[in-house]
């Protein structure tokens, strides 16, 4: 029994597998250090990559993060089928975990894909003032699953990214300039024309609002105002206001204050909701 197990073909074969073994080990810690310059080199051409195309510094680090652990995860799998381990059980487990990993995180998934196509593509960027989802505000913060907006009243609203790169959304900040429209209401009767002066001299008054073409942009920023509406009991009059984005509230406000002020001083009469009731006696 003993001269079976000590035979000389034993120990041929014995030395066959080391050999072999031996043989695989080097092949595998070369690929190791190729396996792992190469890694080192797509890192880094991503990296130079992203910041050519000013993907945003979070964004960066995540997916260079990804990167790497997929690049590892090969490199692994590749070593071990050069040492002779069957890999296809390693395969099937991390495909398993990765499906079951996607299906319990498909909430947070999604909201990680829209916060990748917000980084990527801007629509909006942080200072820009939007609306979405039912929230109108500042936006504060971008990050990788949701976006913090900080309202004109001081509440911070976190939105998900998810709904926030596929649903409706208004950039006000995009464009330089706004127009501030407004409508203004007077009884029937009124003089148009003296209207439509004293509005046009409101309009002249104030330094923040635009007189004419601006030189950087194709809008024509004249002032505007027209009649819009003959209503049941009033007439309504629309003016149209340029100025910067960021003196889009101070118009606005200006245009109400004063004119609800100057016109009624002029003696303009503002309509308000009349109810005609006849007492028909028997």
């Amino acid at each position: 029994m003993l001269d079976k197990i000590f035979s000389p073909e034993t120990y041929s074969m014995l030395g066959q597998w080391a050999l072999s073994l031996c043989k695989n080990l080097i092949v595998a810690i070369i690929v190791y250090l190729i396996g792992r310059y190469i890694l080192k080199w797509i890192s880094k051409l991503c990296s130079k990559m992203m910041k050519k195309s000013k993907v945003d510094t979070s964004l960066q680090t995540f997916l260079l993060s990804i990167v790497n652990v997929v690049g590892w995860l090969l490199l692994l799998i590749i070593i071990i089928s050069i040492l002779g381990v069957e890999t296809s059980s390693f395969i099937a487990l991390f495909a398993s975990a990765g499906v079951a990993i996607g299906m319990a995180l498909s909430g947070t998934l999604q909201n990680f894909a829209g916060g990748v196509m917000i980084l990527l593509f801007k629509p909006f960027k942080v200072g820009d003032y939007i609306e979405a989802e039912g929230f109108a505000g500042t936006v504060k913060e971008i990050q990788i699953f949701n976006t913090i907006i900080l309202t004109n009243d001081a509440q911070t609203i976190i939105i998900p990214n998810g709904g926030l790169s596929t649903g409706k959304m208004k950039n006000y900040s995009t464009e330089k300039y706004r127009r501030v429209d407004l409508d203004y209401s007077f009884a029937y009767g009124t003089d148009l024309d003296k209207v439509k002066t004293a509005i046009r001299e409101i309009q002249q008054q104030n330094p923040l609002i635009i007189q004419g073409q601006v030189d950087d942009s194709n809008i024509v920023a004249e002032p505007w105002v027209g009649l819009t509406q003959l209503g049941e009991n009033r007439v309504v009059v629309n003016t149209r206001t340029w100025c910067k984005g960021s003196d889009y509230w101070t118009v606005y406000f200006y245009m109400n204050e004063t004119v609800y002020q100057q016109l009624k001083e002029r003696g303009f009469m503002f309509p308000h909701n009349v109810m005609d009731i006849n007492i028909v006696s028997k």
